[in-house]
């Protein structure tokens, strides 16, 4: 009888070798219980259980009731994708689990039941980079999108600039030095008194509001490093909030929040293009949870349209975390290395971080 190792290379190379076998990914880094059946880059069937009411409840995601829902709801989560699929267990060939970075407790759920599938059914595990799946969200929307070619990362947690040379090889271009774009929307919002999450709420604020009424600006954003700093802007707006509150005086906080926006968004959409440009490549993709942003879309879309830049942005369902990006990735992740061994660990850390 075959050990676990030898089955899953086994599996492995008759993975790589049909166009037809099936992957199951597995998404728990944060708040979302998340799992999705794919063939390739074709989404079969998906499932995804979001705790946003819980947290909402506290102003944030709250760690301890993060991992205890993935606990109650992964095997649920899971069974449900396989339906929406149409597949059993024994239809599937690999499996695809986020493990780095995210909560280590929601990771640990996440991971621990993949390892025991993968052990249980003898199936091939890889471990998905969150951020690399969030950039291959782009393949699922766009069928015949190839590396290379430049994505801006825009999540709560990161803000990157990232060379895509490979499916599975990915260079840092530049980052965030201080809060990654999402988390300083959010910030921003609790400050403006919005609800959990404050990124979506307050991009509605802006819809009414004067993106030019505050000046909002910080040198550091319009020099030439491909790096970006948010913590400034972000304070600006704390301290007009506050000013305004001591003098007794009103904020007119559409407006405040429009130029916010404005001010984030100029600083992703130009620093992005000019790397894409600077590197010769002609296409630029956008990636994590602020894709789903409409103001940075469309002034990103302007700017790529000036140079001549194709735009790629994942469809608004691909944008916040799920598991067919994991899937997605892992299916090219199989097929350029070995799988993982069930000793794979969760990691609270990206690889990018390794490259700063």
């Amino acid at each position: 009888m075959p050990g676990y190792n030898e089955q899953a290379l086994k599996k492995a190379s008759e993975y790589r070798e049909s166009s037809s076998q099936l992957i199951l990914g597995i998404e728990s880094s944060c708040d979302e219980t998340a799992a999705a059946v794919l063939r390739g880059r074709e989404v079969l069937g998906t499932a995804v259980h979001t705790q946003i009411p819980v947290h909402r409840l506290y102003g944030g995601v709250v760690p301890e009731i993060a991992s205890r829902s993935h606990t109650e709801r992964i095997g649920s989560v899971v069974r449900e994708a396989l339906d929406n699929a149409g597949v059993t267990l024994d239809d599937i060939s690999a499996v695809a689990v986020t493990y780095r970075p995210g909560l280590i407790g929601a990771l640990l759920v996440g991971v621990s039941y993949a390892k025991g599938l993968a052990y249980a059914k003898g199936l091939p595990l890889v471990g998905v980079d969150h951020i690399t799946g969030h950039i291959a969200a782009n393949y699922i929307t766009y069928p015949d999108l190839e590396p290379p070619f430049m994505c801006i990362v825009a999540s709560g947690g990161h803000s990157h600039i990232v060379r895509v040379d490979s499916y599975t090889d990915f260079t840092l271009i530049g980052r965030t030095r201080d809060d990654a774009a999402g988390e300083a929307f959010d910030k921003v919002a609790r400050a403006m008194g919005l609800p959990y999450p404050g990124g979506p709420e307050l991009e509605k604020l802006a819809l009414g509001g004067d993106p030019g009424a505050y000046p909002l600006r910080t040198a550091f954003n319009e020099g030439e490093s491909y790096d970006f700093s948010f913590s400034g802007l972000k304070t600006a707006v704390v301290n007009i909030l506050h000013n305004a509150e001591q003098k007794g005086e009103s904020v007119n906080k559409a407006d405040l929040a429009a130029s916010f926006q404005r001010a984030v968004t100029d600083a992703l959409a130009v620093k992005s293009v000019r790397a894409a440009r600077e590197s010769g490549l002609t296409t630029l993709a956008l990636a994590g949870g602020v894709s789903a942003n409409t103001c940075l879309r469309e002034r990103l879309q302007r700017e790529c349209d000036r140079y001549g830049i194709r735009f790629c942005r994942p469809d608004m369902k691909y944008c916040t975390d799920n598991a067919a990006m994991v899937a997605c990735q892992g299916h090219y992740e199989i097929m350029a290395r070995k799988p993982d061994e069930l000793s794979l660990d969760p990691n609270a850390a990206s690889f990018l971080q390794a490259q700063q």
